[in-house]
């Protein structure tokens, strides 16, 4: 959307591909004859298989509000709703934009456009819960973040319903909230989540979860010659072993290379998600991986949480860029189960991947007050001021004196 890339450099190209083998065909698949192991297109071609991989992805969720269907009312979930909303936008008479959620993809655009030079969009973001980017940052995060974007010009509505979507002769004109307020809007954006793609492999007869096709740790669904992977499939949290849709990237890609390796007979398993996610929003990097503190609580866990200030560079040099950082701790245990990332640089929300993996290797709060950074003055902190240790230390500091 914002032109930073090709559409055709997004995705892998059918020649690349044909290149190493791969029989690439766009077709819509209409049966799959699990019996006699054999996939039906639309074209009428037949495919047999010894094994089988489903990746069908998901789509986006449209809630049931009245005037979901008017012309205006968009969703983005691909090249397809990217190029549908440029086209949009293009052609119509756009000024006052309304975004229905504050998760990243809506905060993302939004910053995208208010950033456009051609047009003075008026732009507000609609959120149910009590703070833009509810799913990765626990309110004090989220306020600084808010605070950033209501500078920029955004109209952030928290804690707000969108009773109905307003419009005349089929095309948008407007939002009502439940608390009576009305927004202008000639575009209204719905990125509230999104839902498996699931016929299929309820037309096979394949076992289904709550969230997804349900899938062992090897991609194996319920019918061992059938794998599946991605948004299409249900996964597990690696903190709790609970069921989640873990509706992300980074865990796609893995389920397709664990597939592959089953098949090429490997044993490696799946170890669950943590929903480890960013995204940049003007100047801003926020990243988040984890359980926030009102997601634990929503698990039964009870917590301890430290937040710590910190900058781009060693204090002596120049040109330093303020970021922040939360770890949550599952107080029984002391195990770090969270981190949240608020960062005025890039460079600094990346250490996310550090509190990633101190997440999988089950690392305590005492452990953590001993971890040192690789530091120079231009691209870190003073080691005395590391602040995955000195959030560390804030914690075993609350515990002692709890």
């Amino acid at each position: 959307m914002a032109g930073l890339v090709a559409n055709e450099k997004i995705v892998v190209p059918d020649k690349m591909l044909q290149g190493m083998g791969v029989n690439v065909v766009q077709q819509e698949v209409t049966k799959v004859d699990s019996g006699n192991k054999a996939v039906h297109t639309a074209d009428g071609y037949k495919f047999n298989y010894d094994k089988l991989y489903l990746a069908t992805g998901a789509s986006s969720f449209v809630p049931p509000i009245e005037g979901n269907e008017l012309d205006g009312v968009l969703t983005l979930r691909g090249l397809t709703d990217a190029d549908r909303i440029k086209e949009f936008i293009a052609k119509k008479d756009v000024n006052n934009v309304v975004f229905i959620g504050a998760g990243f993809i809506s905060m993302e655009i939004a910053s995208l456009l208010a950033d456009n030079e051609s047009i003075n969009f008026t732009i507000s973001v609609v959120e149910l819960m009590d703070r833009p980017l509810p799913l990765m940052l626990d309110k004090d995060m989220a306020d600084s973040v808010q605070q950033y974007l209501e500078e920029k010009g955004l109209n952030i509505r928290t804690g707000e319903k969108v009773e109905k979507i307003l419009g005349e002769n089929g095309k948008v004109t407007g939002v009502q909230l439940a608390s009576g307020a009305t927004l202008k809007a000639d575009v209204v954006f719905m990125n509230v989540g999104v839902q498996p793609n699931i016929e299929l492999a309820k037309e096979i007869g394949l076992e289904i979860g709550r969230f997804g096709i349900k899938v062992n740790e090897y991609q194996e669904t319920s019918d061992p010659d059938i794998l599946a992977g991605g948004d299409c499939v249900e996964k597990f949290n690696f903190i709790t072993k609970e069921p989640t849709p873990g509706q992300l990237r980074g865990p796609a890609v893995v389920q397709g290379r664990l597939a592959a390796k089953r098949l090429a007979g490997f044993d490696i398993k799946f170890p669950g998600v943590l929903d480890a996610g960013g995204c940049k929003i003007f100047d801003m990097t926020i990243t988040a991986t984890g359980f926030t503190e009102e997601k634990a609580a929503e698990q039964g866990l009870e917590t301890v949480s430290a937040i710590v200030d910190s900058r781009s560079k060693h204090g002596m040099i120049s040109g330093t860029k303020p970021w922040k950082i939360k770890l949550v701790f599952d107080k029984k245990t002391q195990k770090v189960i969270g981190g949240q990332i608020v960062s005025h640089a890039v460079a600094p929300a990346r250490e996310i991947d550090a509190v990633t993996a101190f997440i999988l290797g089950e690392k305590t709060i005492p452990e953590l007050t001993t971890f040192t950074s690789a530091c120079n003055p231009d691209i870190s902190s003073e080691p005395s001021a590391e602040p995955i240790t000195i959030a560390a230390e804030q914690a075993l500091q609350k515990l002692k004196y709890a």
